[in-house]
């Protein structure tokens, strides 16, 4: 989805996923042994009667993480949202800690908008109920007490494997995602490599995040004031309007000693993993989270939800958040002590004996016991 347009298309981009189930399940009859198992994207429905065709069971990958699915369960479950205003608060039921939230802050699942998603939001939601077991992209001692309950929720059925993104160790691996870019990666590394540690701000908003150019003018001229070396990331459909201003206003000329402009897809990972990032200027999406809290990164402010309110953050206050994650007096150092710690968690979760690592083989063995009863009712 971070290719389309507009979010206009994406009905339409879930009738071309639909088309898939047909050739899918071709392969399934050609596949010699069959396949034991299916694990798809939450946010498609028809693995579920792929599955249920073939008799196989059906898990599925959810990019979030454990307390945004307990989250929208309870809400999906209790609708208390729908007794409030768009801004009125209301507290989250079934936390172990007392959240609350507006209307207007929750997921576009729960929006009144796109309303021609309706019935793809109600399929997805049935095939999410009928799931065998839910694979996450977290890992259990970042979020112990969720991953409690939701299990209680999934009646156990819930695997942990994440962070994902350290799944490869190799460099060559990290920078797969980073193959469309302006800037070549070794240049960009050898960029890194001439400033001091923890000196360096990584501003990438994503190609999903709803940040307007105005705001993004406001993030350039605040990464400005902020006297810090940076790397700022321009992509998805709004970069015309930002390169129009770039040019008009000089940006990238009067920065270019201390500032690195990159068009595309970027080598997050790598970039992320380098000692002189010490700052991650994010819209917060949780692949980008995650892939922070892994290098052991501060993540410095969330930029993108302002706009459903109508407010611009200016420059003086990027600036100001910008320098408070960058400080290097007492307060920045134990930011930067616990962050570095929950990396050290994230990474020893893959590493053998490490919790994800043990729930990829718990994920496996109930695979495994599924095709042993279904080879048993097939031989009976």
């Amino acid at each position: 989805m971070d290719n389309l347009p507009s979010r206009e298309l994406l009905a339409n981009f879930y009738v071309a996923i639909r088309m898939l189930q047909q050739p899918v399940e071709k392969l399934f009859e050609e596949m010699k042994p069959s396949p034991s198992c299916i694990i798809s994207d939450a946010n498609l429905a028809w693995p579920a009667d792929t599955a249920r065709k073939f008799q196989v069971p059906r898990f599925y990958f959810d990019g979030r993480n454990c307390f945004s699915l307990l989250c929208s369960h309870n809400l999906h479950i209790t609708k208390v949202h729908e007794q409030v205003s768009e801004s009125e608060p209301f507290v989250v039921p079934g936390l172990p800690h007392r959240i609350t939230l507006t209307r207007a802050q929750l997921p576009g699942a729960f929006s009144s908008n796109f309303s021609d998603l309706n019935d793809t939001r109600r399929e997805i939601r049935a095939a999410e109920l009928v799931a065998d077991g839910v694979v996450v992209n977290s890992f259990e001692e970042l979020e112990a007490e969720y991953v409690k309950e939701y299990r209680k929720v999934k009646g156990d059925k819930i695997w942990c494997i994440g962070p994902v993104s350290v799944c490869h160790k190799e460099d060559i691996d990290k920078a797969q995602r980073g193959n469309n870019t302006s800037t070549d990666q070794n240049q960009c590394l050898k960029w890194l490599d001439s400033w001091e540690p923890s000196s360096v701000v990584y501003a990438c908003l994503g190609s999903l995040s709803n940040i307007t150019p105005p705001q993004l003018i406001e993030l350039g001229l605040g990464l400005e004031a902020s006297n810090c070396p940076f790397i700022l990331v321009l992509r998805g459909h709004k970069a015309e309007e930002m390169e129009k201003w770039i040019s008009d206003d000089g940006f990238e000329e009067r920065t270019k000693e201390r500032g690195l402009l990159i068009r595309g897809w970027v080598p997050q990972i790598l970039i992320l993993s380098h000692p002189a990032v010490g700052g991650f200027l994010t819209h917060c999406g949780w692949n980008s989270t995650l892939e922070a809290v892994s290098a052991g990164v501060e993540v410095s402010v969330q930029l993108g939800q302002e706009e459903k309110f109508g407010v611009l953050v200016k420059w003086e206050e990027v600036q100001k958040a910008i320098s408070k994650v960058m400080d290097k007096g007492p307060e920045g150092r134990k930011r930067r002590e616990r962050v570095r710690k929950l990396g050290v968690m994230a990474n020893k979760a893959m590493e053998q004996g490490g919790s994800s690592n043990h729930n990829i083989a718990l994920l496996i063995e109930n695979i495994k016991q599924h095709a042993t009863v279904h080879s048993s009712k097939d031989t009976s």
